[in-house]
């Protein structure tokens, strides 16, 4: 009996190159069809290449019009050879990177003096453009130091974990979907969104601990440690730690305008990806590149879409629900004893002293003594935000272009 095994065999490196081996009766595996049989691609694991939805890693081989030379080629990385292949890796995990500490760390001041625009009710300055915001976040910054305008940045990151965290758990323990598949149905949607109404409400109080952290005045503010944000979320449920007023909302009264926010930002930022992701691969598909420039710009077309399709997201999803954001931080901030910056002049404190009875009577009042535009208070550090988006992201395009081009 003659093993199945050529002598020699190289396992997925054999390429049939340089020597023939010997099949059975003395027949020389230099065939693509019996090469199938040994020579095969390696599943397709999630995360490992970047393909597209519903794609599938081509057998080797195939799609060439002779098999017996392809098996003689080498696979090609790119027009660069493996070098392009290395430094298209690495560029683009730093668009990733660049866009990451954009949205977390880069846009913190921004969030910072958006959220004290929108809890202070005293302001007669609304700053609905970004040239009042940026005004008033230089005066902070002469007055307190760089260090006020990032407060508050470890308890975001502690909350996105809270978040993450929480939904997994949920979704192992539960039969709520985390993510939805193809074939989807209108239990699944809802099951799906379920699951992240609960998660947003029970990351509710360490929010509400992240906000304060965010909106305290540096002037009055102790240094806080790492988990302190951990702290006082654990003490706001069970009544015990910081002392707050007769005016604190009970988390009941917040759980219905924290899940609808949630929830709307997630459907909303979902289905404004989704539709420009579409547009973005169905404008990309008829613009065929040359070959000059086919190397480069299939690289971008595997990383830009989706950073435009979620920076498309954030910012209309941030537009359509300010005001319900408004509403909401100002219903956490109540009866917390919070002091906060003036925004009216970029030095001296405000103490929030508001005794919403609860989210209706919060936007009543609004619309009544600050008019509808009371709402948008802040709003031009959106703007701001995602304008320093948009330039670095531009930035990033740009010297990847260039690197990408000098390679091949």
């Amino acid at each position: 009996m003659h093993p199945r095994r050529p002598e020699g065999f190289d396992g997925l490196g054999y390429r049939g190159g340089g020597r023939e081996e010997l099949g059975a009766g003395g027949r020389p595996f230099g065939s693509a069809a019996e090469l199938s049989h040994w020579v095969t691609s390696p599943p397709d694991i999630p995360g490992s290449r970047n393909l597209h939805w519903g794609e599938k890693t081509p057998p080797y081989g195939a799609g060439t019009p002779l098999g017996g030379a392809a098996l003689n080629e080498e696979p090609c990385l790119g027009a660069g050879g493996p070098g392009a292949e290395q430094l298209n890796r690495f560029a683009g995990f730093g668009i990733g990177l660049a866009s990451l500490f954009t949205e977390n760390v880069l846009a913190h001041p921004c969030i910072v003096l958006r959220r004290q625009c929108q809890v202070n009710y005293h302001a007669r300055n609304y700053h609905l453009t970004p040239f009042t915001i940026v005004n008033i976040m230089y005066s902070i910054n002469k007055t307190q130091g760089p260090r006020a305008l990032w407060k508050g940045m470890g308890s975001t990151f502690i909350v996105q974990g809270v978040t993450l965290g929480t939904e997994g758990i949920i979704s192992e323990f539960t039969p709520l979907p985390r993510e939805l598949s193809h074939k989807w149905n209108l239990n699944q949607i809802g099951g799906h969104l379920l699951l992240k109404g609960l998660t947003h409400v029970i990351a509710m109080p360490f929010y509400s601990a992240s906000l304060i952290e965010t909106v305290q005045s540096e002037i009055i503010r102790d240094n806080p440690g790492i988990l302190d944000c951990v702290k006082e979320g654990i003490g706001r449920v069970v009544g015990m730690g910081v002392p707050h007023s007769k005016r604190l909302l009970p988390l009941m009264v917040l759980t219905f305008p924290t899940a609808l926010h949630g929830v709307l930002h997630y459907v909303i930022s979902s289905i404004v990806q989704k539709l420009v992701l579409f547009v973005l691969k169905r404008e990309n598909s008829h613009n065929l590149p040359t070959e000059s420039s086919a190397s480069v710009q299939s690289m971008l077309d595997a990383y830009f879409p989706e950073l435009i399709a979620s920076f498309a997201a954030s910012l209309c999803a941030d537009v359509v629900l300010y005001p319900l954001e408004t509403v909401l931080h100002r219903l956490h901030i109540q009866g917390t004893r919070t002091i906060i910056d003036n925004t009216d002049l970029g030095y001296e404190v405000l103490p929030i002293n508001t005794q919403y009875e609860g989210m209706r009577d919060c936007i009543n009042t609004i619309k009544r003594e600050e008019g509808m535009l009371g709402f948008y208070k802040g709003f031009g550090a959106v703007i701001v935000q995602y304008a320093l988006h948009v330039a670095v992201l531009q930035l990033t395009k740009i010297i990847y272009s260039t690197l990408l081009q000098n390679v091949s």
